[in-house]
């Protein structure tokens, strides 16, 4: 099943621009400029919405409210236009994978996400596609929120900008549902 609209995930506003949690938007903000495309502000739909036109049109989509409040956005998009979920991607970050993995995935639990956990709250279900940017983890509980809330080091941001980028190369195939083929190219070292 072909991709119909990209949530990417994330906090608005300058003050959380550069933090790990907003890797969903780098990945968004990046496809728009690749697809040339503008983010214009939807308030109704709580959300910067771009259309990709041509005979399979694309949302591109940043939620303008906080992240654990994500699937308002998620909801109220899909029914405005009257998408399936299985027909969405949802970009967000992932503390279990280390700066420079991406991964894809269909289904399953939020992991401890906000964004995520919000979604699958507000749906009903978790049967939607995710792009999961790897974040890494500061090993101890407490250090999450600061950890998520946080601008990665170079080194970090270079990984997880390089993740983003390689994720973007296949997302041609992830756009027309050959997800076992991107797969295999993002997971494959020295590929695409």
């Amino acid at each position: 099943m072909a991709i119909k609209v990209v949530f990417g995930l994330g906090n608005p506003g300058a003050d959380y621009a550069r933090h790990r949690h907003n890797a969903g938007f780098w990945f968004a903000d990046e496809l728009a400029d690749q697809l040339r495309v503008r983010l214009l502000g939807e308030s109704k739909l709580h959300a910067e919405i771009g259309r990709v036109g041509g005979s399979e049109p694309l949302l591109i989509v940043k939620p303008t409210t906080f992240m654990n409040r994500s699937g308002q956005t998620v909801v109220a998009v899909l029914n405005y236009y009257k998408i399936e979920p299985e027909e969405a991607l949802i970009v967000h970050d992932d503390l279990d994978l280390p700066p420079g993995v991406v991964r894809l995935k269909f289904d399953g639990g939020h992991g401890g996400q906000n964004g995520l956990r919000d979604t699958i709250a507000q749906l009903g279900h978790a049967r939607f596609h995710r792009l999961r940017i790897g974040i890494g983890h500061p090993g101890r509980k407490e250090l999450v929120t600061p950890w998520v809330l946080g601008k990665p080091n170079i080194a970090d941001e270079t990984a997880l900008r390089s993740a983003i980028g390689l994720a973007l190369t296949v997302f041609p195939l992830i756009r027309e549902g050959q997800f076992e083929r991107a797969m295999q190219l993002m997971h494959t070292p020295g590929k695409p």
